[in-house]
């Protein structure tokens, strides 16, 4: 639903359950994708299948929680920054279709959310959460004075099967950081891929990205060198926690999207990024879930 037409009148804010729809329409939270299937795979990895549907169901109210605090916390803190960005002006605080006040409190609620699904899964869980929480509100910040930002936010949806994990065991194994350091790498490589239309922008208010310091040419090929980087790791992991053909066949399609993603991105032509960033990584980490998910309840002993 377009923003104007949630406004009760030209130029005023919406009611309180309006606020709600636009503010989960600028977190954008059908991008949960991203991490939420990487989350549930942990689990599964951890149980050798499919996990108590308790376990399950506080496992993505966590998720939920803290992907959309760090979203809206994300933000509130770039507003100014995204009101001076032709891609971002017309988010909705920049155009004050959202007041600041009740952003805060969406992120407030979000992050007591994520502390109280910690708090039902295990005693860990439970005290990592504020660190968790740390991390996530960290990343907003590092555009400011670094390109490592990018490697950042990945590792904010990388923690996902790491805390899948620990919520199902109460305990972290050394295997699943592979998978950690391997979404890490994903999200860090597509962002990059990302980056590359913000970089006029980001030059001019003296933000830090990969393509801003070293071009798009140069952006594209360290993006294809983190997901080669990445396959290896999914490789590793298929082969410590023994996954069987069904698995292999997972990491070979994925390997096809990525290649397809980047394929869709030239330095001369950027026109079909939103398809490689939204689409293709969308449906890897759908298709990782179900092929390993597959597996591991069924195949692999």
């Amino acid at each position: 639903m377009p923003l104007a037409q949630l406004n009760d009148k030209p130029g005023s804010r919406p009611s309180p359950w309006g606020s709600l729809w636009v503010t989960l329409e600028m977190i954008k939270v059908e991008h949960s994708v991203f991490a939420l299937p990487f989350a549930l795979l942990g689990a599964m990895l951890a149980a050798r299948g499919w996990p108590t549907g308790r376990l399950l169901f506080w496992i993505v109210v966590a998720m939920v929680g803290a992907r959309s605090a760090a979203m809206s916390f994300n933000r509130l803190i770039d507003r100014h920054l995204d009101a001076q960005n032709p891609r971002t002006a017309n988010r909705a605080l920049p155009i004050g279709a959202l007041s600041v006040r009740f952003v805060w409190i969406f992120a407030v609620f979000s992050s007591a959310l994520l502390v109280f699904a910690a708090y039902q899964l295990n005693a860990l869980t439970f005290a990592l959460s504020p660190l968790a929480l740390a991390v996530l509100f960290v990343y907003s910040y590092t555009k400011r004075f670094t390109i490592l930002s990018h490697i950042v936010l990945g590792f904010c949806l990388g923690m996902a099967p790491a805390a899948a994990w620990i919520a199902v065991r109460g305990a972290l194994d050394p295997s699943i950081l592979l998978l950690t350091v391997a979404v890490t790498l994903w999200v860090a490589g597509f962002d990059i891929l990302y980056a590359c239309q913000d970089i006029e922008s980001d030059r001019q208010t003296g933000l830090h990205s990969v393509p801003q310091r070293w071009g798009i040419r140069r952006a594209l090929q360290v993006s294809s060198v983190l997901h080669i980087i990445m396959m290896l790791l999914l490789v590793w992991l298929a082969w410590i926690a023994e996954l069987g053909w069904l698995s292999a066949l997972g990491l070979a399609i994925t390997a096809a999207l990525l290649i397809y993603e980047h394929s869709l991105v030239k330095p001369t032509d950027l026109s079909r990024l939103n398809a490689a960033f939204f689409n293709t990584n969308g449906w890897i980490g759908i298709l990782l879930l179900l092929f390993w998910g597959f597996d591991i309840a069924f195949l692999s002993h």
